[in-house]
Parts: C-alpha cells; structure tokens; sequence
C-alpha cells in the first residue's frame, strides 16, 4: 500500500499563486478576442441597425483592443445575414447585430426560413429598444394622421405605404388595421431604400424608425405626422403619438439584440456579452447613438434576452395574425 504524502498548507497555497490567473477561465475564453470581430448587420448602411452597430463596436474596440469590422449584408428581410452567421464558426468572432425582423417576425412572415431563429443561434445581448415615426412626402396633402385616413377610408387601396423591415411593415399594418384602413404594401430591402422613394414620391407613407425618419424631417424633406411609441419622442416633442392623435391604444416598435453561432462556447458569450453591455452603457455610444435617436438601453443577459426573444415572438405572431396577414 502507497503512503501518500501530505503537502504543507504554505506550500500549496504558494504553488497555487504561481498559476496565471487567466488559467481559471476555460480555455476557449483565455486572451478572448485575440483577433478582429465581425459585426453582420442584416440591414443597410445608414439603418437604426447599422448605427447601433458601429456605436457599439467602437467601444468594443476601444476595450478589447481588436478592431471591428461592420459587414453589411441587406436584402431577404434579413435572411442573408441571419444565414451567413448561422453557418459562421462557432468561435465568438462573427457576431449578428439584428433586430426583431429576423429573431422574432419572420418566422410568421415566411413559411419556411434558411436558418432557425433559435436553434442556429446562441443570445448575447439585448442592445436597445427603439420608436418609429409615420412620415410623408412633404407634397403629400395630409397633414396629420386624422386626415391621412380620412385620405385612405374616402379611396381604400390607392395610397401606398413603404417598408424595409418587419417593425416597419407591421407598423403599417397595425395602422391600417386599427384604423380600419386599406393601403398598398410595398416591400424594399432596407427602410433608407424605402425613404427614397418616399422623398420621390413613388410612395405615399411610411412608418420607419426613428433613426432613418428623423433627419429627413429636421431637413424639411419629409413631414412627421406621429410617433408609434406610446409617448412622444423627446427627439420630436410637437409630433403627437398616432393613439393621441387619431388611433387610441396604437403603440409599435422594435429591439436591438446581439446573436452569435449556435455551440459558440458558453465563456466566449459570457465574454461578448460583457463587452457589449459594456458598450451599450458606454457614455461615447450614448452620445453618438442612443440620445441622437431616442433609443432607449436595453441590455441582458444571454438568459434573458432567450426569455424576451421567446416572448416577442409569441407576440408578433399575435400581431401577424391580427393583421389577416398569410406567410409568404
């Protein structure tokens, strides 16, 4: 029988201290990032999606030290993203900057997607809550919300109304449903896409976040006629809320939130969540993000951003089918 040799307290706990601290974290997040991130924006560049992205990744750089690299990949209501960073390494180093269109509203939108919104994924972090803002061309006769339905019930199917994403185009039919309205839907790959040719007058209305929207008003190139939130924007304080202003009880908006690959290692999330969150409460994402486009912060664990995705879903499905509107 072996004897086995007892170590001195003292002489373990200074074997113990000689060991880098780094050896306590699992290998897969020891010296994480050690190279560039990728930041996929399903959306174009000029988006609520794309600013929020570039905010944040400034302040991921400034502490990781790595550069961030913003690859912009629109069209498909997000389904080029989504699908390119589903397929991505599960390494922590592509990461998907979306919104609600791709993780909570198409799934109810389309009968069949190229990626699963939740076993393709694994949650980082919320990122920020955002409104909306109804706006028309500046020649267009209706200068409220009242008298652009009353424009839509007097001829039902002759104004149009433009959409670049799901929170965009649920916010049209939201309205037209609470409004007992009928428009014209008209897809585009992104809301700036839309806003073009909203300036050109090659649609009539759109309700686009607040991000794309207002510039476009403070430049007295588009009129706001409501906001979707269920208060006004400090960013707009004269323009009423739709429900104040013709539709009680209409509120609409979307949520900003951070996805990486599906089996990306629990301690990378755990790292890319703290970088993010760090991030998002940053004061220089703040000043060149948040305040500039009345979005609110809104971060999570990776946790609870599963729960909130979960329950968002069940939602917007409430409101897809609420609108009568069948999956494409």
């Amino acid at each position: 029988m072996k004897t086995i040799r007892r170590i001195p307290r003292r002489t373990a706990l200074a074997a113990l201290a000689t060991i880098p601290l780094g050896c306590a974290l699992p290998a897969a997040a020891q010296g994480f990032p050690d190279k560039p991130i990728t930041f996929v924006v399903p959306f174009a560049a000029g988006t609520a999606t794309d600013q929020i992205a570039r905010a944040l990744a400034n302040s991921v750089t400034a502490e990781s030290k790595q550069a961030v690299v913003i690859d912009n990949r629109a069209g498909a209501s997000g389904f080029i993203a989504s699908q390119q960073v589903a397929k991505a390494p599960a390494d922590g180093y592509t990461v998907l900057i979306t919104t609600n269109t791709t993780h909570a509203a198409n799934e109810h939108l389309f009968k069949k997607l190229p990626y699963d919104p939740v076993k393709d994924f694994a949650p980082i972090a919320g990122l920020g809550k955002g409104g909306q803002i109804m706006v028309v061309n500046m020649n267009f006769p209706a200068k409220s919300v009242g008298e652009f339905i009353a424009l839509a019930k007097k001829e039902p199917g002759k104004y149009s109304f433009g959409s670049g994403s799901s929170s965009s185009r649920m916010a049209g039919e939201l309205l037209q449903q609470m409004a007992d309205i009928k428009l014209l839907h008209v897809p585009y790959k992104s809301n700036t896409l839309a806003v073009t040719d909203l300036l050109g007058g090659q649609i009539n209305m759109m309700i686009t976040d607040t991000a794309t929207g207002l510039p476009q008003v403070k430049a007295g190139k588009l009129r706001a006629l409501g906001v979707s939130g269920a208060k006004r924007s400090p960013l707009a304080p004269d323009v009423p809320t739709i429900a104040e202003a013709a539709v009680p009880g209409y509120e609409m908006g979307y949520w900003f939130a951070a996805y990486a690959p599906a089996k990306t290692p629990p301690a990378v999330v755990k790292r890319l969540n703290e970088l993010l969150v760090h991030a998002a409460r940053s004061e220089a994402a703040r000043t060149a993000f948040y305040e500039q486009t009345g979005t609110e912060v809104f971060t999570t664990t990776p946790e609870e951003l599963a729960k909130f995705q979960a329950d968002e879903s069940q939602k917007w499905g409430r409101i897809v089918k609420a609108a009568g509107i069948e999956a494409e």
